[in-house]
């Protein structure tokens, strides 16, 4: 790759993948690839299920993967709490003493999946909760990133279009029991009207491909609002079928845009490598390559200038050139703080080994 890149848009899931322990999980990605540097985005969970790791679990991997490398940036998520926990463990875990708590540790922005359906449905918050609406106050005023992601593609709604695919992972809506596509998009845009000036990032390019002209609304009401290009590959099926359109349209808001691929461990590296190689392409050259199922993607082959803009210089500009360091002290007071939440026993070990190696 000629152009420095910065992949804003990576998770971690498990402990353990094809690849061995997490905590080098992209460091072969970013030396084949040839990427300068990447972000992990913590995913919120519900603490009290046994059988997947907490929102504060997933926070603890991030940092101690940033204390194994300490240039990479990281980005944590908010703690929802199941019907299990207690309900005196409110008390001191509201979402702006948890934002607070994860700023102080050394994280470099905040990961929000709460207008994903699924998510929103399951810890039953509006994104206009009084909570929420407080948590975002703060991370306006201290102008610290988040990358929102809100809505999954319409389509996902209507069960004569969504795929069988996403139907067996649980990805069909339209069932009566979701906020529906219309009220999620309303519930962020009241969020956005609330906090004109927040850092946010909508990720997935918001699932604006086949309706560009509501995005550009967007962008041009609020001058602090990016979206990211990480796919949701139905939106690189629109960017082809408009392809002068959206050269146009990436070249105009070339400052407002970001990359990412959305790998996650424990898949193998061979996912975002291959994917960062489309992205790259799609962004800085005129190529015509084979992506996302298997169809053809044509580059836009942007100018120098919005190719670095996109591929570092917003992330850069949104989130820091430099990541934060790791303040030992205020992780093990989380640790201490938020271990018991924890209930599924093989994360409490994986937790207790990575305790003794690196604090």
């Amino acid at each position: 790759m000629k152009n420095k890149v910065i992949d804003g848009h990576l998770h971690i899931e498990a402990f353990y993948g094809e690849e061995g322990c997490f905590i080098d999980s992209f460091e072969k990605y970013r030396n084949e690839a040839g990427i300068a540097n990447y972000n992990i985005c913590a995913i919120p969970c519900l603490t009290g299920n046994a059988n997947e790791i907490s929102s504060a679990a997933n926070n603890i991997q991030c940092a101690f993967y940033k204390l194994a490398h300490p240039d990479v940036f990281v980005h944590a998520c908010l703690e929802h709490f199941a019907k299990e926990i207690p309900e005196t463990i409110d008390e001191g875990f509201d979402y702006v003493t948890q934002y607070k708590e994860l700023m102080e540790i050394g994280f470099d922005g905040i990961k929000m999946l709460e207008g994903k359906p699924t998510y929103h449905k399951r810890i039953g918050k509006n994104l206009l909760h009084p909570e929420l609406m407080r948590f975002y106050a703060e991370v306006e005023n201290d102008n610290t990133h988040i990358v929102f992601h809100v809505n999954d593609p319409e389509t996902f709604w209507d069960p004569n279009e969504v795929s069988e695919e996403h139907k067996n992972i649980g990805w069909f809506y339209g069932d009566g029991t979701f906020a529906t596509h219309d009220e999620l998009y309303s519930q962020a845009e009241a969020v956005l009207e609330a906090f004109p000036n927040a850092a946010i990032t909508l990720a997935h390019f918001y699932f604006c491909g086949d309706t560009p002209e509501k995005l550009q609304a967007l962008l041009d009401k609020y001058p602090n609002l990016c979206v990211d290009i990480t796919p949701g590959t139905e939106m690189y099926n629109s960017f082809e079928a408009k392809h002068d359109f959206y050269r146009d349209f990436f070249e105009k808001n070339s400052k407002r845009i970001l990359v990412g691929t959305d790998g996650a461990h424990p898949l193998p590296a061979r996912f975002p490598i291959w994917c960062m190689d489309r992205l790259y392409r799609f962004i800085a050259t005129s190529d015509v390559v084979s992506a996302f199922d298997d169809k053809p993607l044509t580059g836009l082959a942007l100018s120098e200038e919005a190719s670095a803009n996109i591929l570092y210089k917003n992330f850069e500009r949104r989130v820091s050139a430099q990541a934060k360091p790791i303040n030992k002290d205020a992780l093990k007071a989380y640790i201490n703080k938020y271990l018991p939440t924890i209930t599924a026993e093989n994360t409490l070990a994986e937790i207790n080994k990575l305790i003794e190696k690196y604090l």
